[in-house]
């Protein structure tokens, strides 16, 4: 199974460790800014992932998976993230990016 974890800049970030296997990562421009990057990745089992909040230092969630939509299939994950990035006329982005495999925990 296949989930999308979020980052975004200056807020919060999510650790890629122990169950999580990236496959890809989509940085999410709109109006030219980076706003967020998604990464796509396999989950083997359902785990707990730390949640880091970059606002507040030193504040840490935990934050099981099981709560997390979860996607069959690496093509399923990218047409939710393009369905959820999509607004109208607005100028909005997918753009692919690289996976930060040094974030793991």
């Amino acid at each position: 199974m296949y989930v999308i974890l979020t980052d975004k800049p200056g807020e919060f970030h999510t650790e890629i460790g122990p169950g999580f296997e990236p496959v890809s990562a989509f940085d999410y421009l709109f109006y030219g800014h980076k706003r967020a990057r998604f990464t796509i990745a396999r989950l083997e089992k359902d785990v707990r992932m730390r949640l880091i909040d970059e606002a507040n230092p030193g504040l840490v969630n935990i934050v099981p998976t099981k709560f997390l939509e979860k996607f069959d299939s690496v093509e399923e994950a990218r047409e939710e993230l393009s369905s959820l990035t999509s607004f109208g006329g607005m100028d909005t982005r997918l753009v692919p990016a690289l996976i930060e495999v040094a974030r793991s925990a």
